[in-house]
């Protein structure tokens, strides 16, 4: 969330932002309510002040053995009223509370402007989309015909958009896993986590899930909330800590399975894995200082786009704009895989630079070096990657016209040497 201090200080600026990123919100309601914050404060004070002095003027009527009865009444009426006006002031600080948790963060400079995902920016490109020389099938068709997915039975176990993986499909699953795991902590630094897939209200909170997207996850009736990324637990593992400047970056990886109910999703991606309820990813999330944190994400997704290239998949890197930026990022990065299917580049993995903006809500600072003042930490979050999709690229991208497909190289040893899925 945004400094209190700042939201007061730039009321233009961020409506700017707000423009920018297509949002109705508008600091009006802040406004308001800071005036009448400010107001409610004045007159506390006025009255604490009032009741000091009749304090010490009741103390001198005491010690005079003088009648003091009508200043302790009036002191009593004076300290119910600043309790009622505290009430009060509790209620405001409540709802400026909620609008901060509900503005979403400023864009970094370098975030292109635009209105939506026509207006993002490419970046590069790697690899080159195979022409084939046969009509390229869709990867549900595939997995279909080869017996290795089963959206009938998974409709049947859970309902719509859940998925039954069999034989090869969930082996290659496992085996996108323990590859992409492996690179992270063996070649790139980080370190793996195995974090809790269900949270409180809290943990969400810290990291933007909550309140603004609540309709898109899994609530439990003891408000409890299934993840819907390992982002949210990693970056709230120092939640409420003071860390050393010595002790960052912190480079953090973990697999989860992924919760989200795609509540706006609807007539979207209907067929196959690119949009279901379950998914698993492999995370990347690094804790970093306000000097080091752009530097970090460029690394951040060179680590993402060496999986990619291992595995021999053609892609792109776009830059979102502010129309399409999540609403906790200051700048994002997105990986694009090619699905010959659909023609076209898919959203694989998403890095972004969060700044302080979660770091504020969680409570999360380091000290730095030579100092004794405690400033926020920036958070960075990035898929590396979404194995669902990956695994949907791999089918896609390396089927055969008999109807298999093949294995990339890398994943070779990780499938016990199998070649090719027919």
């Amino acid at each position: 969330m945004l400094d209190l201090k700042f939201m007061r200080e730039n009321k233009e600026l961020i409506e700017k932002m707000l423009k920018n990123r297509n949002s109705d919100l508008t600091l009006d309601e802040f406004a308001k309510l800071d005036e009448e914050r400010r107001q409610i404060l004045s007159e506390v004070e006025a009255l604490k002040n009032k009741r000091n002095i009749e304090s010490q003027e009741i103390a001198k009527l005491k010690k005079a053995k003088q009648d003091a009865s009508e200043l302790i009444k009036e002191m009593g009426e004076v300290s119910s009223k600043i309790k009622e006006l505290d009430e009060k002031l509790a209620a405001v600080d409540e709802k400026i509370k909620y609008i901060q948790m509900t503005i979403p963060n400023m864009c970094h400079e370098t975030t292109p402007i635009g209105k939506d995902e026509d207006e993002n920016v490419e970046i590069r490109r790697w690899g080159t989309p195979r022409v084939f020389d046969f009509e390229p099938k869709a990867h549900w068709e595939i997995g279909e015909k080869l017996g290795i997915l089963d959206f009938e039975r998974g409709a049947k176990l859970s309902g719509s958009r859940f998925v039954l993986y069999r034989g090869a499909a969930a082996r290659l699953e496992r085996a996108l896993v323990n590859f992409m795991l492996d690179m992270h902590v063996d070649e790139q630094g980080y370190t793996e986590n195995i974090t809790p897939f269900i949270v409180n209200r809290e943990i969400c909170e810290g990291t933007g899930q909550l309140p603004k997207f609540e309709e898109d996850m899994y609530r439990t009736d003891d408000d409890m909330f299934l993840i819907s990324t390992s982002e949210i637990t990693m970056t709230n593992i120092h939640r409420k800590e003071i860390l050393e400047e010595k002790e960052l970056p912190k480079y953090y990886t973990a697999y989860s399975p992924c919760f989200r109910r795609e509540a706006g999703s609807y007539g979207k991606d209907v067929k196959g894995l690119i949009r279901v309820h379950q998914f698993n990813k492999v995370e990347m999330v690094k804790l970093a200082t306000p000097e080091t944190s752009y530097d970090e994400l460029e690394k951040m997704v060179v680590n993402a786009e060496e999986i990619l290239q291992r595995l021999g998949l053609p892609y792109r890197v776009i830059s979102l704009c502010t129309g399409d930026i999540g609403f906790g990022s200051a700048k994002t990065y997105d990986l694009e895989v090619w699905l010959p299917s659909q023609n076209k580049y898919r959203e694989i993995s998403s890095c972004s630079n969060c700044e302080d903006f979660q770091a504020r809500r969680m409570g999360l600072k380091y000290r730095p070096n030579g100092s004794n003042k405690s400033e926020f930490v920036h958070t960075l979050n990035g898929s590396g990657l979404a194995v669902g999709r990956t695994l949907v690229a791999i089918m896609e991208n390396y089927q055969q016209e008999d109807g298999s497909f093949l294995i990339p190289e890398a994943l070779v040893p990780y499938m016990k040497g199998l070649t090719v899925v027919k």
